[in-house]
């Protein structure tokens, strides 16, 4: 019977993990574990933004490709989904969602047919105000300095490079 390419990862993952342990990584309980605690903040976020994406009339992943779209309109499907870090078959009944919405349209690349383009419709661009609206209302009712959200943010984008560079040393 032939490897499932699943034991060469479990094996490379325990290389790594004995290469790593040691006492001070000893006894972490649940708690003290960063994948649960990003865990829960990501739990906790879904919570606090949903009365706030009710009103405006989407879901956090709606919002988020209509506030990518605010920063840069006209944008391939592909370059959408990277910057959103979202695999197509997630993205593409995400956006059928959104154009049947009336927030943004679909249309073929002129240079390259295989391309779709994603761009704003006008109803899409009178939504700004709205998403400007969400960031404000999380800013104001967190009670925190706007530099430490900025710091945050920093923090949190430095571990996602660390673990996608981490990711790419454990698969190769």
């Amino acid at each position: 019977m032939g490897r499932t390419g699943k034991e060469d990862v479990t094996q490379d993952w325990n290389t790594v993990m004995a290469e790593k342990k040691s006492e001070e990584f000893q006894g972490f309980g649940l708690d003290q574990h960063l994948c649960f605690a990003i865990y829960k903040a990501n739990h906790a976020f879904n919570r606090f933004y949903k009365p706030v994406m009710k009103k405006l009339g989407v879901t956090y992943p709606q919002y988020i490709t209509l506030l990518a779209l605010l920063e840069k309109d006209h944008q391939r499907v592909s370059e959408l989904g990277e910057r959103l870090f979202l695999d197509s078959n997630t993205l593409t009944p995400l956006l059928k969602r959104l154009e049947e919405m009336g927030y943004i349209a679909r249309t073929r690349s002129k240079e390259d047919e295989r391309q779709v383009i994603v761009s704003l419709t006008k109803e899409g661009r009178g939504l700004s105000d709205g998403v400007i609206d969400v960031q404000h209302c999380a800013f104001s009712n967190l009670d925190v300095p706007v530099e430490t959200i900025r710091q945050l943010v920093g923090q949190l984008n430095g571990i996602q490079e660390m673990l996608t560079e981490a990711k790419d040393k454990v698969s190769s």
